[in-house]
């Protein structure tokens, strides 16, 4: 099987189901398959061929959900942009996937001018949401779908042929594009159905930005299922409690920097979510207190995920053994806040610096690696780092993690965010757990910070929530209670908000740029 064909067949089995719901317009499976047949054809009409790439730029609209069925449909390769990008890191991603055509929303009329002055290589715009004036030729959305499909026949491409591109962050250094098949594609939506139970009752909301695949997989998972795409053109905590309520929605999955903005917001406790089944966390660890708050809140049953881009994304879900259900809810919430055993279409092993892998114990650190199907075949033109990335047939997550006896992993850092302090390891993870509990802090992250005695020392960055205080001695005392003192904050840094990355985790990277804080003795 190929992309195309999970939309064609919802609309030969569905076709009258609600597939897409855009501020209370509904567009069934019939349409949905027509004007993604449509966009196809207009791609094809303006000079792409199979093979060539074709780069989207925009929010969450249902545009996007079209167009990455519409690549699919005309053979190309989708290379979804991260919109947070400066114009000249846009260009840097366009020049290196050779992207020909560009699908997107007006409001980045100002950003697609510059890009197209700096000398990105599109050919051509088709403008969603609006339209503008750029000096390749362009055209709007709604008028391209009135290309007929008359002599279109859909592409059949073969399960190796890559289906999209996404690039890492591009911040710092040569971004690199992760190639993703249709064979990863389709099998990691099949997994999804298999381990989320899901069918064409469910409601998906689409939150997480769709240019990450933190979300993105589930257009193709709730598409096969016959279910219904809600969405969230961009985040905000209110908004998206309002989506989930209003559209009844059924699952989903969110970062947790966004889940705990959510839980925290004080109208959540008083909503109605009986409709909701399942939240999804992945995209970074969290907090076993934001855990108990989110099943506390909606009332519905947690998984923590962990996956990568390079992987289509999961590689865990912290999914309940039947067994396990009948722990104390204490010992439930334990397993459920662990990044999780492995995914359906992954085999997974824990290994220390040895190459072996680590003892079953919860507290041997070793690094995971993966291997399967819905794992990339690499990057694109790097043959050099795909091969680095692997070993043996592994790729090398760069995630460190211990394991328990139940095969549950839980990571305690990225191999690169781990801490050395005086030659002791600090994984940042266990102190942000701490910092989590306390009932003021409503954001936190910890890194290391230079220091030329100790090497690093460890830092945190606090945002407090609304209408409370906390004095510096008070949260390095709080922590000093709970952590070994080489492991407590020795600086703090209280912010207005935290720097984030596009898909809306938290970017270490910046806050360990100089900064003036408070420090604590």
């Amino acid at each position: 099987m190929h992309i195309g064909s999970l939309l064609a067949r919802a609309a030969r089995l569905h076709p009258s189901n609600a597939a897409i719901v855009d501020r209370g317009v509904v567009l069934d499976y019939a349409g949905f398959h027509d004007r993604a047949a449509r966009l196809a054809a207009y791609l094809r009409s303006v000079g792409l061929a199979p093979g060539d790439r074709v780069s989207v730029l925009c929010w969450n609209r249902p545009e996007f959900l079209e167009a990455y069925f519409a690549g699919a449909f005309a053979g190309l390769v989708v290379n979804p942009l991260n919109v947070r990008l400066s114009a000249a890191e846009q260009v840097g991603v366009l020049r290196d996937c050779g992207s020909r055509h560009l699908l997107a929303q007006a409001h980045f009329a100002p950003l697609v001018a510059e890009m197209l002055s700096l000398g990105a290589p599109i050919e051509g715009v088709t403008w969603i949401a609006g339209a503008a004036n750029v000096s390749v030729p362009s055209v709007a959305y709604e008028e391209a779908l009135r290309s007929s499909t008359d002599g279109f026949t859909a592409a059949e491409p073969a399960g190796d042929a890559p289906a999209h591109l996404y690039y890492t962050s591009g911040t710092t250094g040569r971004p690199k594009g992760v190639i993703l098949t249709h064979r990863n594609v389709v099998t990691h939506a099949l997994g999804t159905l298999a381990e989320l139970g899901l069918s064409e009752r469910d409601t998906w909301a689409h939150i997480a930005p769709l240019f990450h695949l933190a979300d993105a997989w589930a257009t193709f998972a709730i598409t096969w299922a016959g279910g219904r795409h809600a969405h969230l053109e961009r985040f905000e905590a209110r908004a998206a409690l309002d989506v989930l309520e209003r559209e009844r929605v059924t699952l989903t999955n969110l970062i947790p920097t966004m889940l705990n903005l959510m839980v925290k917001d004080d109208t959540a406790g008083a909503r109605d979510w009986s409709a909701l089944r399942l939240i999804l966390s992945g995209g970074a660890p969290i907090a076993p207190d934001v855990v108990r708050r989110i099943v506390d809140t909606f009332g519905c049953e947690y998984v923590q995920t962990y996956g990568m881009t390079e992987t289509s994304p999961y590689l865990t879900l912290s999914l309940l053994k039947e067994h396990l259900k009948a722990l104390p809810r204490e010992e439930q919430m334990r397993y459920r806040a662990k990044t999780g055993r492995p995914f359906a279409t992954i085999d997974l092993r824990v290994v220390g610096e040895d190459g072996r892998e680590v003892p079953p114990d919860e507290r041997t650190v070793g690094e995971i690696r993966v291997r399967g199907e819905t794992v990339t075949p690499g990057y694109w033109n790097r043959p050099e780092e795909t091969a680095a990335a692997f070993q043996d047939g592994w790729l090398k997550t760069g995630d460190l993690a211990v394991i328990d006896s139940e095969g549950y992993v839980t990571i305690v850092d990225r191999a690169k965010d781990m801490i050395i302090t005086g030659g002791e390891k600090v994984y940042s993870t266990e102190v942000e757990n701490v910092l989590y509990a306390h009932p003021a802090v409503l954001e936190a992250a910890v890194y290391g910070a230079p220091d030329p005695v100790w090497g690093e020392t460890v830092r945190a960055a606090l945002v407090l929530r609304p209408g409370t205080q906390l004095d510096v001695g008070e949260i390095l005392a709080f922590c000093r209670a709970r952590l070994t003192h080489y492991k407590a904050p020795k600086g703090v840094d209280f912010l207005a908000e935290l720097p984030r990355t596009g898909s809306g985790k938290i970017a270490k990277r910046l806050l360990r740029a100089p900064r003036s804080g408070l420090d604590g003795a």
